[in-house]
C-alpha cells in the first residue's frame, strides 16, 4: 500500500477568497515504511500573504518571488500523489486547496483529488480515537511522546514528517510479542515442552487496606458522584 502524507501552507485560510497554497510538504509510506522519497516544493501565490499566515508558518512574500508558480509544478505534483491514499490532518482544509489550485490550472483543470487519490482524514481519525481531548498536531505529539521541540513555525514538509510518525504510532496497534525468541507469522508460538508451569503455592501476596481516613474520603466523593447524577459502580457490589 502506497500512502502520502501531506501537508500544505497557504496565504489564509479561505480558496473561496483567492487564497493560494504557498507550500506543498509530502513524504511517501510504503506498507507502513518510510521510503525516504518526498515531494517538496515551495510557489509563488501572485498575490498576498496575510499576516496572520506569516505568523503562523514564518514564510514571507520577499521569499516565494522567485519561487515556481504552481502550472509550474502542478503535473509532477499529481504524478507524485497519482494512485496513493493521502494522509492529511484536517484533510478539508489542504483538499480544498489543491482542488482550488487544479481547477484554476490548465494542465490539471479536469482533477480533483477525490479522482486520483483516496482521503484519509487523521483529525477525525484522532477525535473517534480521544474524544474531547485536543487533537491538534502538536496535542498528539505530547499524546504519543513524538519529540517535536524543533517546531517553532508551521512548514509543510516537517509537519508531513512529524504527521508520519504520528499516523505510524496512532495506528499501529498492539505488537505482539514471542515470549519464546522464535519468529512466527502471526503470533506469538512456542512449542509445549518450552511452556512453564507456575507454582503459585509459595506465593506471598501483600494486602494493604485502606485507612479509615481514605475509606471517609472515598464515601465523601461517592456522595458528590451521586449527588451530581452519576452511578456509583462501588456502591452496587456486594460488600466483603
Amino acid at each position: 500500500m502506497r500512502q502520502i502524507i501531506l501537508d500544505t501552507e497557504t496565504t489564509g485560510i479561505d480558496p473561496k477568497e483567492g487564497h493560494r497554497i504557498i507550500e506543498i510538504g509530502c513524504v511517501e509510506l510504503l506498507d507502513r515504511k518510510l521510503t525516504g522519497n518526498h515531494f517538496h516544493v515551495y510557489i509563488n501565490p501572485q498575490r498576498e500573504i496575510e499576516q496572520e499566515a506569516i505568523d503562523v508558518h514564518g514564510i514571507t512574500n520577499e521569499f516565494l518571488r522567485d519561487k515556481p508558480l504552481f502550472e509550474d509544478i502542478a503535473q509532477d505534483f499529481v504524478a507524485f500523489i497519482r494512485g496513493a491514499q493521502l494522509v492529511i490532518h484536517n484533510a478539508p482544509f489542504d483538499v480544498g486547496f489543491m482542488d482550488f489550485e487544479f481547477a484554476m490550472t490548465p494542465s490539471v483543470t479536469d482533477i480533483r483529488t477525490a479522482d486520483i487519490c483516496d482521503v484519509l482524514d487523521t483529525l477525525q481519525l484522532a477525535r473517534k480515537m480521544h474524544p474531547g481531548q485536543k487533537n491538534n498536531l502538536d496535542a498528539l505529539c505530547k499524546r504519543y511522546g513524538i519529540e517535536n521541540g524543533h517546531r517553532t513555525l508551521h512548514g509543510a514538509l516537517l509537519d508531513a514528517e512529524i504527521l508520519a510518525d504520528v499516523y505510524l504510532i496512532m495506528t499501529g496497534g498492539q505488537t505482539k510479542l514471542n515470549l519464546a525468541g522464535k519468529q512466527s507469522n502471526d503470533s506469538a508460538q512456542y512449542d509445549e515442552d518450552e511452556k512453564r508451569a507456575i507454582d503459585r503455592s509459595a506465593l506471598t501476596f501483600k494486602v494493604i487496606r485502606a485507612t479509615a481516613d481514605e475509606l471517609e474520603q472515598h464515601e465523601t466523593r461517592l456522595n458528590v458522584v451521586e449527588k451530581e447524577g452519576g452511578s456509583c459502580l462501588w456502591r452496587s457490589q456486594p460488600a466483603d
